[in-house]
């Protein structure tokens, strides 16, 4: 299939989601029926049975491109690996855990059909409303998101959600760096684009365990934080004369 014949990518980076890969599979399949589109999944390193689970599903669907990382490079990295590999115009990506839920893409889609010309110049994320995770974790992303609209102005509740629709090539102007997935939209903002938050549903994690614990991603964030202001603060926007 050519790169211009696919209206969309969707990229899932996986890493020990054994049991997983399958189901969201079968309903990014379904909610899409009828688009030309790939899912591409980038394997982050996994030490359980996911890479063989992903063999056999790319085996069976040729929807499905797999692409492995050798040893784990993060969320941020296997995503631009995926977006760096992807063949579609526009790129949407899903956490591989199965809480985003595949049926929320048409509503990003339709969402950006709505913008016209405007859209090739937006971010469309998901706004989690009832979230399905423990009350430690809750408290810990409200306070995130908080500190983290007052600082850097992104005008986006719920930047963390891993639900997002993006042109390609505006995804490949954004800087790169391990929590690029968590500040796109103020990068966006800051490449003179705009986000539009979209309500989506959240799931509760059937299996596997999360990655990463509060406090390490807590204090990792704040520094991230602060690289992410600092590089606003930084940016010049030209204006060209005519």
């Amino acid at each position: 299939m050519s790169t211009q014949s696919l209206e969309l990518s969707v990229v899932v980076p996986v890493k020990n989601e054994a049991g997983n890969a399958g189901p969201l599979a079968a309903e990014i399949d379904a909610a899409l029926k009828g688009l030309a589109y790939e899912i591409v999944f980038v394997d982050d390193g996994s030490t359980d049975t996911t890479g063989l689970e992903l063999t056999a599903l790319a085996a069976a669907n040729p929807h499905i491109r797999v692409i492995r990382h050798a040893a784990s490079c993060g969320q941020s990295q296997a995503t631009i690996t995926g977006v760096s590999q992807a063949q579609g115009v526009w790129i949407a990506t899903l956490d591989g855990d199965g809480q985003n839920d595949p049926a929320d893409l048409p509503k990003l889609l339709a969402e950006r059909d709505k913008r016209g010309l405007a859209a090739e110049r937006m971010l469309f994320l998901g706004r989690r409303g009832l979230r399905r995770d423990s009350a430690a974790r809750l408290v810990a992303s409200k306070l995130a998101n908080g500190i983290r609209g007052a600082l850097l102005r992104d005008a986006t509740p719920d930047s963390g959600c891993g639900i997002k629709l993006i042109r390609r090539d505006l995804f490949l102007e954004l800087p790169r760096f391990n929590a690029l997935h968590r500040f796109m939209p103020a990068l966006v903002i800051r490449a003179s684009g705009s986000a539009v938050s979209v309500p989506v549903n959240h799931r509760p994690r059937t299996r596997g365990l999360s990655k990463y614990g509060i406090l390490q991603r807590g204090a990792v964030g704040i520094i991230d934080m602060w690289g992410v202001f600092w590089l606003l603060r930084r940016n010049t926007l030209p204006r060209i004369s005519k």
